[in-house]
Order: C-alpha cells, then sequence, then structure tokens
C-alpha cells in the first residue's frame, strides 16, 4: 500500500446513473470545488437512454468517457490521469470490479478504489461468509487486499431508507410476506413483531458519506466504513408514515422471522430472482445491521445525515409521484 496518503482530486465513477450511483454522482458534483477532475465510465446506450442526466453532467464539466467495461484496454484508457476509482456498479456488475481493479493496481497513477457496497456488511460475523448474496462481493474484498500499490474504502451502509420500488421504505418485489409499506393503500407488512431495530441509510445519505469518506482520506483509508443515517423499527417506521398521511392507522399484518426463513428458502430452490431480497430481509432482521458503533464520526459525518422523518417525506412522495 502507498506510504502516504494523498486527498483524492481526479475521480473515475462506475455505475454513475444507476440507482444509488446516480445519488452518488450527483453527491460528488455538488461538492466538485474539491475536485480537480471528476469522469464517469459509461456505455454508449447509456448516453443515448439517459440523455437528460448525460447533458446535465456536461453541463457541470463532468467528462464522460464511453467504452465496454468488460473490455480491458477501454479501461486502462479511461485510468489515465485518474487518482481514485469509484464503483456503484449493480449486483449484475459486482464481480467484473476485480478485473478492474486488477487494472488499477497496475497503473501507478491509480490510488484508491472504492468497492460497490453500500450495503450489508459482508463480514459482519461467522455466518456472513455463508450467505450467498455476499459471495461476489467476498471475492471482490480478496482481489483489492491481494493489490500491492492500492488503497481502498468499503462503505457500509445497511439497507436503503428509500420509497423505490423493492427497497424497504417501499413496496415489496418479492411479495407482501417479505416486508413493505404501502402509501397509496395505507398498509404495511412488519417483520418480526415489529420492533427489530435495523440500521438505515437513505441514498442520499450515502452520496453524502461517500464524498466525506472522500474528504478525510487517512481516517477512510483501508477501512470498511459502518455508516448510517439512523437506526429504528418496523413500527417507528409505521407510525411515521401514520403520522405523515393523515394521522389514520394503517392495516398491518406480520411476517416472522421463521416464516421469512421459508420463504427464502423456497425462493432460492424455485430460482427465484427475488431470492436474494429474502436473504438480506432475514439479515436485517436478525440484526445483521448493528454495530457497537458506527464511523459516522470518523468523516464528520454525525450532523449531516437524514432523519427518520425526511425518509419517510421523501419515500411517500415517491410512491405518490
Amino acid at each position: 500500500m502507498s506510504a502516504s496518503v494523498n486527498a483524492p482530486k481526479k475521480l473515475l465513477i462506475f455505475g454513475a446513473s444507476g440507482l444509488v450511483g446516480s445519488r452518488i454522482t450527483k453527491a460528488i458534483v455538488q461538492n466538485k470545488k474539491s475536485f480537480d477532475r471528476i469522469a464517469i465510465f459509461t456505455s454508449p446506450n447509456t448516453v443515448q437512454t439517459k440523455g437528460e442526466f448525460i447533458d446535465w453532467l456536461k453541463g457541470e464539466g463532468v467528462e464522460i468517457i464511453q467504452g465496454d467495461a468488460t473490455n480491458a484496454e477501454d479501461v486502462k484508457k479511461a485510468y489515465k490521469d485518474i487518482d481514485t476509482v469509484i464503483s456503484a456498479v449493480g449486483r449484475n456488475a459486482i464481480e467484473t470490479q476485480v478485473e478492474w481493479i486488477r487494472l488499477a493496481d497496475q497503473d501507478p497513477g491509480v490510488q484508491r478504489f472504492f468497492p460497490s457496497e453500500y450495503g450489508t456488511d459482508i463480514e459482519y460475523g461467522p455466518k456472513s461468509i455463508d450467505e450467498k448474496p455476499h459471495q461476489k462481493k467476498i471475492k471482490v474484498r480478496a482481489a483489492i487486499r491481494a493489490a500491492k500499490n492500492l488503497d481502498h474504502t468499503f462503505l457500509v451502509t445497511g439497507p436503503y431508507a428509500d420509497g423505490d420500488g423493492g427497497l424497504y421504505f417501499g413496496t415489496g418485489r418479492a411479495g407482501k410476506e417479505a416486508g413493505h409499506f404501502d402509501v397509496k393503500n395505507k398498509e404495511a407488512t412488519l417483520l418480526g413483531d415489529g420492533n427489530l431495530k435495523v440500521s438505515f441509510t437513505t441514498m442520499n445519505d450515502v452520496g453524502k458519506l461517500l464524498v466525506l469518506a472522500l474528504l478525510h482520506p487517512e481516517e477512510s483509508r483501508n477501512k470498511a466504513l459502518k455508516v448510517n443515517s439512523f437506526t429504528t423499527t418496523d413500527r417507528e417506521i409505521l407510525s411515521e408514515f401514520e403520522k405523515q398521511t393523515g394521522g389514520e392507522p394503517w392495516k398491518v399484518s406480520y411476517t416472522s422471522v421463521a416464516d421469512l426463513e421459508k420463504s427464502e428458502k423456497k425462493a432460492w430452490e424455485d430460482g427465484v430472482p427475488y431470492a436474494t431480497l429474502f436473504t438480506l430481509k432475514r439479515i436485517w432482521a436478525e440484526g445483521g445491521t448493528l454495530y457497537e458503533k458506527r464511523d459516522n464520526y470518523l468523516i464528520d459525518g454525525e450532523s449531516v445525515v437524514d432523519t427518520l422523518q425526511d425518509a419517510v417525506a421523501r419515500s411517500i412522495k415517491v410512491q405518490t409521484a
């Protein structure tokens, strides 16, 4: 690893237009005065299909590098005059990062790599190594730790406190039994007895906290930063939704952790695409996001994050848009 820590100045972002990647990119752009260069690596198809976002980035002075993320030569060219790589790719592209890391380690200019973590801590406990959704991220962490010339930061956030479809504060893609909050129908399914604590981070805060990690290079160097917006329970989330939607009680049902585990097992056996969500919900219900302390303080991120009230208000806007 490098002997000294230089502040990141020249950034390259993979997955910049995705669900969480767009939030990360916007947060970086909002702090562009802190950096000398901001570039994104994207496909020609994304440039065509997400033209409005791309045009906004260009207007903010962001460089758009088009190429094939699976082509080593394209990636090596993109690394030219870059010191920090930030990945925000989705689960379908997680393993692709192993090659990006190898190429970054060979580039004398690239100093640090932020892999696409932004979720459950994949090294939370002894059971974590066997969890199916963790396997590709485990390979990525191993590749980074094997690098000889590359520092890293793993930004561990827990589930997203947002109302987009399939997210914790939204309607459930895996069915109501996996837990959901439905604003339009004023109904919710709570996990366990509703009093299980879960650590959450809004996607906007993922962006803010990543920027703070960039601006605190020594404090975030070679660490798994466990950050969040707040810790709460399903009952407290429901209470806030009820309060912000007129004060009337919602229709409520419950899914026990045992039933959640049964649904998880069946989903994997049947090969359904949402099996991962069942596993993650079970991990969260079992306390897999709770830590002795959070690391917000290391990067001056204690007072800048959203509250439960903020998250619910934004989720209501998303669901009723």
